[in-house]
């Protein structure tokens, strides 16, 4: 099944910009999507997946719905789907 993924801020740095449409095996859950990236982009790596679970304050949305809404790293992907991924955003001064 083909994916959108949407990158934002150092992600699209390390993913090397903004959108990228990659093929994953049909019935891949969020949590495949994310290995397979941490282990295909250096700078994503133990970025996205912490002790089985979802990185701290990041956010992953699948078709602008938070995944942590819906099962977590277990939600269900179709072909199609677009997921976004979110880093650590600070607040400002």
């Amino acid at each position: 099944m083909e994916l959108e993924l949407r990158f934002f801020a150092t992600f699209r740095e390390a993913a090397g910009g903004k959108t990228v449409n990659a093929e994953f095996a049909d019935g891949s859950t969020v949590g495949d999507v994310l290995r397979d990236l941490e282990s295909e982009y250096e700078g994503m790596e133990g970025r996205l997946i912490v002790d089985g679970d979802l990185a701290p304050q990041i956010n992953v949305l699948k078709n602008g719905r938070e995944v942590l809404h819906l099962d977590g790293l277990d939600t269900q992907m179709a072909d199609g789907d677009r997921l976004s991924v979110f880093p650590p955003v600070a607040g400002g001064s």
